[in-house]
């Protein structure tokens, strides 16, 4: 079966990781580093995710997982380290049509966690559908190096002038070349971009149009 890859926009949605331990612990920092509203079940804890429920950026229930306590989630975490209890977590999910994934239990992952390249808004997500995680970090690995280091700060300059590009030209082959053209960083790196120079130069005719 084929997977669906998207980009889920997680602020202020609400997830729940069922375990607090090792397994858990960057599960829960990548759900709060897309600003989840986030609730961890463990009867213990790591000091780090301790840490993180006394300064309020998680809430920690200090117990035994209960099957209601995933109601009113939009994802579900299992990553304890009991698959019985990873198992009836996942269960308990599913029965509520709550997307679930078990950690390490493919069988039980209605989604997967890809190996993730950043650089700023850029993200390169990579899955092997739970069969080879190591293939798959082997790859981030290469596509890391791969990518500059500042092609977040250039995407962002880029989405700017594509903007530009948007109110300035109709809509026509010409600009769509534009567009693709500014997309070409060997063709328009930040110290030398042809599209900007070509905006900067109908700037003074926009602004007297505007005025």
């Amino acid at each position: 079966m084929s997977l669906f890859p998207f980009f889920l926009k997680l602020e202020s949605r609400r997830c729940l990781v069922v375990g607090a331990g090792r397994i858990a612990e960057s599960k829960i920092a990548s759900l709060t580093h897309a600003g989840a509203l986030v609730k961890v079940v463990a009867p213990e804890a790591l000091p780090q995710i301790v840490a993180e429920a006394k300064a309020g950026r998680i809430t920690w229930l200090q117990r035994e997982f209960v099957e209601s306590d995933v109601d009113g989630f939009l994802l579900v975490i299992a990553a304890t380290n009991t698959p019985a209890v990873n198992q009836l977590v996942a269960a308990t999910a599913r029965e509520r049509g709550i997307l679930v994934n078990s950690v390490d239990d493919p069988p039980n992952c209605d989604f997967y966690y890809g190996s993730v390249v950043e650089r700023g808004d850029l993200q390169v997500a990579i899955s092997t559908a739970g069969k080879s995680p190591a293939l798959a970090q082997r790859l981030r690995e290469e596509i890391s190096r791969l990518l500059p280091e500042d092609m977040g700060e250039w995407l962002d300059r880029l989405g700017e002038t594509r903007l530009d590009i948007l109110e300035t030209f109709p809509s026509t082959e010409g600009r769509r070349q534009l567009l693709h053209q500014l997309a070409q960083r060997e063709h328009c790196d930040p110290s030398n971009c042809p599209v900007e120079k070509t905006l900067n130069q109908l700037a003074p005719r926009r602004g007297k149009e505007g005025a």
